[in-house]
């Protein structure tokens, strides 16, 4: 998953451009301005949509979300995890993005266990052990009991909104510590789940009996898998386990490494965001959900 290195990438590469650690922290988190970061073509403004926070019940308590669809109609139903910054206000303007092109999404609180979101002190402090320890902690309170719970009742709730369409397979999306949350879901909910994308992700293959790219042969699901470049340069193999995994399930897999990206280039508020291949990303993810989930 998103670990202590990823976040001192993350750190390094601001501190080479010039930007201090307060901004850096205070970018991970702002909501104004989110929208001017999305090109205008790619927005989809002129589909209306419909946005709430609603809190989901599970066996652990009540997980809070934000849960957005087009105005009318029923829609292929997406799960979105986040990366361990949790909910905030970019992951909801990238969930009303994915709404606007034709999806019922939900974006979730996967700390909401611990705290309801936001989850991140509004200005990070990378530089303190207290901040940081803290958000690790948040991370290491999930497990693969926690994310099996939860993928079945997020699942559940969305399959029960008028608004999210039983006639078509649902999609999962991670970034950075969600990307093998994403396969946990296809995995535990193979009925439901057609295609996954992993943007980032971390811990994908491990050493572990419970890697999640073992979980391979339990999905029905099409997959891709965007990888930074500094995080294939520290695990080169596991692009090649997941490809192999993929193969010997005959399931569809598009394994990028995505030149010139740094762990967690994907999210909008990050400041190694990379406008380009953020954009080449998400413009597969569409190709892949159009196909798998249709």
């Amino acid at each position: 998953m998103c670990d202590n290195d990823s976040l001192d990438d993350m750190i390094e590469y601001q501190l080479r451009r010039g930007l201090s650690r307060r901004q850096f922290g205070a970018a991970l988190t702002a909501g104004a301005g989110l929208a001017s970061l999305l090109p205008i073509a790619a927005v989809g403004a002129d589909v209306a949509v419909t946005e709430s926070e609603v809190d989901i019940k599970t066996p652990d308590g009540t997980a809070d979300a934000y849960f957005v669809y087009p105005s009318k109609g029923s829609h292929p139903g997406v799960l979105i995890w986040p990366d361990i910054f949790g909910l905030r206000p970019a992951f909801r303007q990238m969930g009303k993005r994915l709404a606007e092109s034709g999806y019922a999404v939900l974006v979730v609180n996967p700390f909401y266990r611990t705290k309801r979101a936001p989850t991140a002190p509004e200005h990070p402090d990378f530089d303190d052990p207290a901040t940081r320890s803290a958000m690790m902690d948040l991370m290491h309170s999930l497990s693969p009991a926690t994310t099996q719970t939860d993928a079945v009742a997020f699942v559940g709730w969305l399959d029960g909104q008028a608004p999210v369409s039983k006639k078509h397979k649902m999609g999962t999306t991670g970034y950075c510590m969600g990307g093998p949350l994403t396969m946990r879901t296809a995995a535990a909910v193979p009925g439901r789940v057609g295609a996954g994308a992993s943007f980032h992700g971390g811990g994908l293959v491990t050493d572990k009996p419970d890697s999640p790219h073992l979980l391979v042969p339990q999905m029905k699901a099409q997959y891709l898998f965007a990888i930074a470049e500094n995080d294939d340069q520290r695990q080169p193999d596991a692009k090649d386990a997941l490809r192999a995994a993929f193969d010997k399930a005959k399931l569809h897999a598009e394994i990028e490494v995505y030149a010139g990206t740094l762990h967690g280039w994907c999210p909008i508020d990050s400041k190694v965001y990379n406008h380009d291949q953020a954009e080449k990303a998400w413009s597969r993810m569409l190709v892949l959900f159009q196909s798998a989930l249709a």
